[in-house]
């Protein structure tokens, strides 16, 4: 193995040892024992033995399976076997002269609860507020399935279709609550596997590259044209943020525009290419644990290593940080709740205004 594989296995695994020992710590501090006692209070000796055997199939066979899959999936893409995204000098061809007709494409990447392509119902609340507050020459393309990189949903995947259906149709239809559950959790595994291969120096540049191609497909659509005005500004929250750092400079290649970041409650490496980025504004709530995690699992955004490529953008300047004070992740005072829904899409539009300040010779955000 080589000097940079090597390095690069390193950190990986530093950041599964680091997950581990959060695991440890939570079960030493609730114990083991008073977990166990509690799961036998709440569920009947049937339904423990159900959740105990479907958990262990889970994270031994499931699991592991999916990540082979989406590395397997990559490859395939990389070969030219699969189809389905255009080549990036086939988007936008022809266009030039017609313009866009607005000139800041506002893009949201959702966190890993995505399931589908639709949000869930506080998610899209949200962006309809959002979506309001913005001004009339800026677009707000949602809807986007942050984590599957063909323009299909999961059910229609070419090759795990089947699965992911039957595995719907057990969240959907199944009439234990706890097959439910763990249905949903799987694909939310699923979701945090791409972002961890998104921020892995050796697999993540093919996946951030097709995503990057699938936004650009959507931005087409939605009448982007690299006219030298209009701009792109990636909108992730949690896991998204990832994604948005993972596809920005890719982005900006192929679109030919100014990509700027707003990340809120977000998890992400800072290993990224973030150097020709517009500008980037981490929106965090002070309450915020999962978060604040993501900076201790990214040894890259800690300030020991000054040379990273995060460090290196905060020491230019090039990083507006933002705290909503007693904000938390998700749930009753998550972004998404009424409490702090309003706060979040202020920061959220001043951030865009700011980018648009910072650089005065283009127009829109």
């Amino acid at each position: 193995m080589n000097a940079p594989h090597a390095a690069a296995s390193q950190r990986f695994n530093l950041r599964l040892l680091l997950l581990v020992l959060a695991i440890g710590l939570g079960l030493n501090f609730v114990g083991v024992g008073h977990l166990l006692l509690g799961l036998r209070r709440v569920l009947s000796p049937d339904d423990l033995t159900l959740l105990l055997r479907f958990s262990g199939v889970l994270l031994l066979v499931l699991i592991p399976a999916a990540g082979i899959y989406s590395l397997v999936n990559e490859f395939a893409f990389w070969e030219g076997w699969l189809e389905g995204l255009p080549r990036a000098e086939q988007l936008f061809s022809g266009h030039h002269a017609s313009g866009s007709s607005h000139r800041c494409y506002v893009v949201y990447l959702d966190g890993i609860h995505q399931l589908e392509r639709d949000h869930p119902p506080r998610v899209s609340q949200f962006l309809e507020v959002l979506e309001q507050q913005l001004r009339p020459d800026m677009l707000l393309v949602r809807g986007l399935e942050t984590y599957t990189v063909m323009p299909v949903p999961l059910a229609e995947d070419a090759g795990s279709a089947w699965f992911w259906r039957r595995l719907f149709a057990l969240q959907e239809h199944h009439p234990n609550l706890l097959v439910q559950l763990l249905a949903a959790i799987f694909v939310q595994a699923n979701n945090v596997i791409k972002v961890g291969i998104s921020s892995d120096r050796r697999y993540g540049p093919i996946l951030n590259y097709e995503l990057a191609l699938k936004i650009s497909l959507r931005l087409s659509e939605a009448g982007f044209r690299p006219d030298g005005v209009s701009r792109i500004a990636l909108v992730g929250y949690s896991g998204g943020a990832e994604m948005a750092m993972g596809v920005a400079d890719y982005l900006r290649r192929i679109s030919r525009a100014p990509v700027s970041i707003i990340s809120f409650c977000g998890v992400f490496s800072g290993n990224q290419v973030v150097n020709s980025v517009a500008g980037i504004t981490t929106i965090v709530g002070t309450r915020d644990p999962v978060a604040a995690f993501g900076r201790i699992a990214y040894p890259g955004r800690l300030p020991l290593l000054p040379l990273s490529n995060w460090n290196k953008a905060l020491a230019r300047g090039a990083i507006d940080r933002r705290e909503i004070t007693g904000m938390n992740h998700n749930g009753s005072s998550g972004p998404f709740s009424e409490a702090f829904r309003l706060a979040v899409i202020q920061q959220i539009t001043a951030a865009l205004d700011a980018h648009a300040a910072a650089a005065p010779a283009q127009t829109g955000c």
